[in-house]
């Protein structure tokens, strides 16, 4: 009895007769060697061999759909894309850099138009004009955005906005989120009324024209306090530190100036004394401070904002540490965006927090900058902040919690603008989306 299976005996038929067809081919070698396989001893087959598994008895492995790349409808998933590589950026050298276009290293009678405009309108300066309410209503009501007034003046996620106080001609500064400063004049109806420059090697956190001469626009990122003066066509070098988020004058001269870090420390700088180091550095007992704001009529006090904390401090008792605040603001549960306090007699604050108070939604998400509350300059009651409803919008609520006004346009207006800036003085908003385009709310001309 053979010890053979049915299959192995099929096995050894098949290779003898194949045997026979290499040995008629003459393929000696390969013959030979199919002849001692068919006559090797059968005691070589031991009957503990395992029975090989049929093709039709192997398990089928199962594959989700996931890994398929197809949906459960059935609809093939598109093409995963691999995360793109972080663009690197050439870094900005420390000290003064001179004020070239990023587009054009080199003389532009273009930009100097643009510049020469920026000086011209800085030499007179603005007072702010403040409206009763029901008149606010009314400049609101007033203010439209159109096709024109929208304009990409940087190329990443606006991050800060300036607006000049100028009466005559509308002129806007933008920051980006990799360093990258953007001028518009916004009545110069041609292409080449924005210029931008790249003075920061990050973002640029915040920014103002200076309020006793507009012929001069500081920055700060997190490693510089910049001073862009038109004058000498050259952004100075004001403040050279770490992990700074946000800065306000001290007082209208703005030689001093009070400087907010992500590490919760205060820093004074003043831009008096030779070098680019600070007068002092005070720790004020916060994880993170995002933003700091000036009393607009007692200039010793300044409010501190950040984590859950937002804190009043005098600037005449602060010290490098163990420092008390003359008053905090309690009840927040969530981290504070900003806290501003109202424009004529600072009574108010206004802060955005992640709690959502108000019933606005503030989670804007990694991808958008964070929104921030800020009054408008020409009313104490009034103040201003992006949204996330749709169709895209700009709100305007009282300081009692009441939607005063929308500013929309949904043909023109699809994206979130979380920084905005107003004028002091004209009606005339600009919000700043996170593709580095500006929208001018302004008043609409017959012509």
């Amino acid at each position: 009895h053979s010890p053979l299976s049915a299959y192995e005996r099929k096995r050894l038929k098949n290779i003898t007769e194949n045997a026979k067809f290499f040995a008629a081919l003459q393929l000696h070698e390969t013959a030979a060697r199919l002849q001692r396989i068919t006559t090797k001893k059968q005691s070589s087959v031991t009957k503990s061999r395992a029975k090989p598994k049929k093709a039709e008895e192997e398990p089928v492995r199962r594959r989700s759909m996931r890994l398929q790349r197809v949906e459960p409808t059935g609809i093939a998933m598109p093409e995963v894309f691999t995360q793109p590589i972080a663009e690197e950026y050439p870094q900005v050298p420390t000290g003064p850099l001179p004020m070239l276009p990023e587009d054009q290293m080199g003389d532009s009678k273009l930009t100097e138009d643009l510049l020469a405009v920026w000086m011209s309108i800085s030499e007179v300066i603005v007072v702010t004009k403040v409206l009763v309410l029901c008149r606010y209503q009314d400049s609101l009501n007033s203010m439209v955005l159109s096709e024109e007034n929208i304009r990409k003046v940087v190329k990443s996620r606006v991050c800060s906005m300036a607006i000049h106080p100028s009466e005559s001609i509308l002129f806007l500064a933008a920051g980006d989120k990799t360093g990258q400063i953007g001028l518009w004049n916004v009545d110069c109806k041609s292409e080449e009324a924005t210029h931008s420059f790249t003075p920061h090697n990050d973002a640029v956190n915040c920014m103002h024209f200076s309020p006793c001469n507009p012929a001069h626009l500081l920055s700060l990122s997190s490693e510089a306090l910049r001073c862009g003066d038109v004058t000498r066509a050259v952004f100075d070098e004001v403040y050279r530190g770490e992990d700074m988020s946000s800065f306000d004058f001290l007082e209208g001269g703005a030689s001093t100036a009070v400087v907010g870090q992500w590490n919760g420390a205060i820093v004074m700088v003043d831009r008096r004394t030779p070098g680019a180091s600070a007068e002092l550095s005070a720790d004020v007992g916060f994880r993170r401070t995002r933003t700091v704001h000036v009393h607009p009529v007692h200039k010793q006090y300044f409010m501190a904002a950040g984590s859950v904390d937002v804190a009043v401090y005098d600037v005449r008792y602060l010290k490098t540490s163990k420092n008390k605040p003359v008053s905090s603001l309690q009840g927040h549960t969530k981290s504070v965006a900003s806290a501003y306090f109202s424009p004529v007699t600072g009574h108010k604050v206004v802060t955005v927090c992640a709690d959502d108070k108000l019933r606005h939604n503030n989670n804007t998400g990694r991808w958008l900058t964070r929104f921030r509350a800020v009054w408008d300059p020409k009313q104490e009651e009034c103040f201003v902040v992006g949204s996330l409803v749709q169709p895209r919008r700009i709100e305007v609520f009282q300081d009692t919690g009441k939607l005063v006004h929308t500013l929309c346009n949904p043909d023109c207006l699809a994206s979130v603008c979380s920084i905005n800036v107003l004028h002091p003085s004209r009606n005339i908003l600009v919000g700043g989306n996170s593709s580095g385009r500006l929208h001018v709310f302004r008043e609409e001309t017959t012509g």
